[in-house]
């Protein structure tokens, strides 16, 4: 089996008053307690606010290293604030605290910890746990309840580590000092995991997640095995069948050092020095969540699992991975999972370069492809057939830009979960995304019952509907009308109660999907074709090149009223706030050009916008079909009242719901 890793989960009563009789010692060179009053009262809040969401879940707060010498004294190296503030809060409590907390050599220290309820007669005091003590009683003030105090003290826990007796401490400190001082969930979750595996086992796992662990690095260029085994001879296929086949390569690089470093996150590989350069990209997500997307797929093979229940955030990371009960088969198919996904986010989903949004798409979607001289790499399009490539380019930031939170990713969870489950025909691919698109706005975003007071989507609504128990919905679409849309979003009758980013960029999605055909062509304005895509668009011709030069920039966030709200008092021919609070009105831009003009008339944002053909305009600031359309019709009709944003309304629904 693998190497023992001394790693407990323990219960707040466990650690300080029903477990093993012991002190907990904070050794004299560890820094004085120095929690502030922010510190505490977030602490308590957030144990406070778990318990009234769910009174039987357990609450992670945080972890907790120590060396146990053989006088039952468990010296603390690291996380002795997060362990002075539980006895403080424990003491205020009113529990009897069993198990001592002392400080080596600080006597004022000491006597304070033992006198926290005569604090105004001690003489001489450690003003920082005085403070500390005064925090948590201000923190508990109206948080007594006898409930509450049995779930801090039984369902808040600590994950205590205890380092090997023959551990060099030195560079234990060396590693602790250059790394921070709490272990991340991941890292718990990690060490979890390997020990349900063997020692060679472990080899292979500890690869694979140091390989996957490098989120903005493409996979190719960082797992240790040879590339080329595992990615194919041009390094853009994944052949993996298991978790087994990696048991075929060598695995004698692993060191039996005892080293912190090996233990906690078991780093004893380097990368070769011939891939010292990596492509780097901006990641769409970070690694704990995820680590809950790969957990999520690898589980919707369970008959009993239910996906609508499985939290996408990575607050639940330890938490989820408890619910799924992995054992070492388990294990092993969701590490072989996590670089298949990897593989897959890598080269099959767009991700953001490094620079800012710029004139120039800065969206990529590319697979890390090995050139013909040695060590040479480089980057290609995913797909040859540029019509598919700036498809999926368009859906992929389309999603992305309307989900930008690193948590509750669905839609990525649910190309995800196709790409590993599909042969990678790039055909079916773009449909799927493209159907993916369709679901989300005919059965969330059209459906009052899976939407709140404000049109946000209702919790479950994404797996309750894109999701038929463990398997995608492929269910005929639901019939959609004006109505239907106006229902939920208003018609100017009255205020809407608010759209989602997401409607918007849908729709500009369809309308680029009108001119698409066109791409590539040089069509004159006479042509028939442009004349019937401006004809379906409702406004006269303003040029092909700004669907050309169209992407769904990240800076776009910030809804814009093109009828001004500054006028809008009903008053001298002025409209209302229901008449320009409604979809035909409304355009997403940058925050930035929005706080510019804002106050500015119609006409005149048409004199600062609609420049385009001598390249003036913001592209990246107003960088939204809609609004150009708008500022279009503005211009063809002379005026921007009711009549034209009620015509504009219904000419952009029809086209979203009957494209």
């Amino acid at each position: 089996m693998a190497e023992e890793i001394n790693l407990h989960e323990v219960s707040i009563s466990k650690l300080f008053i029903t477990g093993e009789d012991c002190t907990y010692q904070i050794p004299v060179y560890q820094r004085n307690y120095a929690w502030e009053k922010d510190e505490i009262e977030t602490l308590v809040q957030d144990v406070f606010d778990t318990y009234k969401k769910d009174k039987q879940c357990v609450y992670y707060i945080g972890t907790l290293v120590s060396y146990r010498r053989d006088d039952g004294i468990y010296e603390i190296i690291d996380g002795q604030q997060r362990l002075t503030t539980i006895y403080l809060i424990l003491a205020v409590l009113g529990k009897h605290i069993k198990n001592r907390l002392a400080y080596r050599a600080r006597k004022k220290s000491d006597k304070t910890l033992e006198n926290l309820n005569s604090l105004t007669t001690l003489e001489e005091k450690d003003k920082g746990i005085e403070n500390g003590y005064k925090f948590a009683q201000l923190a508990l003030e109206d948080k007594k309840d006898d409930e509450f105090i049995i779930f801090f003290l039984n369902n808040v826990h600590i994950i205590h580590y205890i380092v090997p007796r023959d551990i060099d401490l030195n560079h234990y400190f060396e590693v602790m000092n250059s790394r921070g001082e709490q272990l991340e969930k991941h890292e718990i979750v990690k060490a979890r995991l390997m020990q349900k595996l063997t020692k060679d086992e472990c080899i292979i796992f500890n690869k694979i997640w140091q390989a996957c662990s490098q989120m903005s690095v493409y996979v190719q260029d960082c797992l240790v095995f040879d590339a080329k085994n595992v990615f194919g001879e041009n390094y853009n296929a994944f052949k993996p069948t298991d978790f087994e086949w990696f048991t075929k390569f060598d695995c004698n690089d692993y060191t039996e050092k005892k080293t912190i470093k090996q233990i906690l996150k078991a780093e004893n590989v380097e990368i070769p020095k011939e891939q010292d350069q990596k492509e780097s990209f901006q990641p769409i997500i970070d690694f704990p969540n995820f680590l809950l997307i790969v957990l999520k797929i690898t589980r919707m093979g369970e008959p009993s699992f239910a996906p609508v229940d499985f939290i996408l955030d990575d607050k639940e990371l330890i938490n989820e991975f408890e619910n799924a009960h992995l054992n070492r088969e388990g294990v092993k198919a969701f590490a072989y999972s996590l670089l298949k996904a990897k593989f897959y986010l890598d080269n099959y989903i767009v991700h953001h370069s490094n620079e800012e949004d710029s004139l120039s798409n800065p969206w990529q979607l590319q697979t890390y492809t090995k050139g013909e001289k040695k060590g040479q790499r480089y980057l290609k399009n995913l797909s040859d057939d540029s019509n598919i490539q700036v498809k999926l380019v368009h859906l992929l930031s389309m999603f992305e830009v309307s989900f930008t939170a690193r948590q509750r990713k669905n839609y990525l969870f649910y190309i995800l979960d196709y790409l590993l489950n599909n042969k990678s025909n790039l055909d079916s691919y773009v449909d799927f995304v493209e159907d993916l698109s369709d679901r989300y706005m005919y059965y969330i975003y059209l459906d009052k019952n899976n939407l709140n007071e404000i049109n946000t989507p209702k919790p479950n609504s994404f797996d309750s509907e894109i999701l038929d128990g463990n398997m995608f919905n492929n269910s005929d679409f639901p019939e959609r009308g004006q109505e239907d849309f106006d229902l939920i979003y208003g018609d100017g009758t009255q205020k809407s109660a608010g759209i989602p980013l997401y409607v918007f960029n849908y729709l500009d999605y369809i309308i680029w999907k009108q001119y698409a055909p066109l791409r590539g062509k040089k069509l004159k304005e006479t042509s028939v074709e442009r004349k019937s895509l401006f004809e379906k668009l409702d406004c006269s011709d303003f040029g092909l090149k700004v669907f050309e030069d169209f992407y769904f920039s990240r800076t776009r966030r910030s809804l814009e009223h093109y009828y001004p709200q500054a006028t809008a008092d009903g008053k001298d021919g002025h409209l209302d706030e229901n008449q320009i609070n409604c979809f035909g009105n409304f355009a997403m831009i940058s925050a930035s050009a929005n706080s510019m003009g804002s106050n500015w008339d119609p006409q005149t944002k048409i004199d600062h916008y609609l420049k385009d053909a001598s390249g003036k305009i913001n592209k990246i600031g107003v960088s939204s079909l809609k609004f150009m359309i708008m500022m279009q019709m503005c211009k063809d009709h002379g005026k921007w009242d009711f009549e034209e944003i009620k015509q504009h309304q219904e000419k952009m629904v029809e086209m979203l719901l009957f494209e």
